[in-house]
């Protein structure tokens, strides 16, 4: 996640997206998620180190402390996180979702949930919709999505997905989809979630017309840290092809990834609902998820879902 104060927003670093240096140019403040579940902490840039320990502690932790509870599967840090910043009184340029994770055991969250659902998707939406009150008109708003939601394409099928299998909210929350779908452990789980965030993205642009909600995909990275729950081997040997695999379609960097995203992310003219592919143009998104009633209906499900953990939970 990341929230400006002037009006200038950049990605941060976390899977790998290469946004350590779109910050150095970028940025002077952001609040950054790492690990599976996402660990918080800010990173602070010459001139504004009052202003970032403001939010390290709307972030919930003490400036220069040791790591937060897991930010987007814990909502009490959440949403505490959202109040605290809407009350400092800053201008707020918007918000960049860069959380993704895909475990291959399950995991669950604090309140018992899939660990992908709810980083990848109900964690960004609940911090998001607390923060839409205090953001100006003209906000963006951006999440990192994935093609491998659509079981139509191609690159996504070969590697073994098989779509978004998502049945309820509830049901991802428990890790169970629809039949039929990958035999990858961890594949419809994170396909799954991440159409979620397309969902929200073309939900709430129909809902919120004053704010630009926009969706990217990335690209494949095999540079990106996205699979640190695979086999060491594979790791390296990802890393270690990834300057010859970025010359194959759909395939980027970490690098090209984080000017592709501070694009968009600091695009000042109103598009909004459009999901850009890895090189920043407008890409279609599946059948599914771009049919208005179930994205609607997707985002209703995780909102009643979010609503049944309290205050504080």
């Amino acid at each position: 996640m990341a929230v400006d104060i002037r009006g200038k927003l950049s990605p941060n670093e976390t899977r790998g997206r290469g946004g350590e240096k779109a910050a150095r140019a970028r940025s002077d403040v952001r609040a950054r998620c790492r690990r599976q579940g996402g660990d918080g902490h800010l990173e602070k840039h010459g001139g504004v180190r009052q202003r970032a320990e403001q939010l390290d502690r709307a972030a919930g932790r003490p400036p220069a402390s040791g790591s937060s509870d897991r930010w987007w599967t814990h909502l009490a840090t959440l949403r505490r996180a959202a109040d605290e910043i809407a009350n400092l009184g800053l201008t707020l340029g918007g918000v960049l979702n860069n959380a993704g994770i895909m475990p291959t055991t399950p995991a669950k969250s604090k309140q018992r949930w899939d660990s992908a659902f709810a980083t990848n998707h109900l964690g960004p939406l609940a911090f998001t919709e607390a923060l839409i009150p205090v953001l100006p008109d003209g906000a963006n708003v951006v999440f990192i999505a994935s093609a491998v939601e659509d079981p139509e394409r191609k690159i996504a099928v070969q590697a073994g997905f098989r779509g978004s299998r998502f049945i309820s909210a509830e049901a991802a929350a428990r890790g169970e989809y629809a039949p039929g779908g990958s035999t990858h452990a961890g594949a419809d789980a994170y396909a799954t979630s991440k159409q979620g965030a397309l969902a929200t993205v073309f939900s709430l642009a129909r809902e919120i017309p004053r704010l630009h909600f926009r969706a990217v995909e990335p690209g494949v990275n095999p540079g990106s840290n996205l699979a640190r729950d695979m086999a060491a081997p594979i790791r390296v040997l990802s890393r270690v092809l990834a300057p010859v695999m970025v010359l194959m379609p759909y395939y980027s960097t970490p690098k090209r990834a984080a000017k592709v995203i501070s694009t968009v992310l600091t695009d000042p003219s109103t598009a909004t609902g459009i999901y850009y592919d890895e090189n920043g143009k407008p890409m279609q998104a599946s059948k599914q998820v771009s049919d208005p009633a179930y994205a609607d209906w997707y985002v209703t499900e995780s909102r009643e879902l979010l609503a049944t953990v309290p205050a504080g939970k």
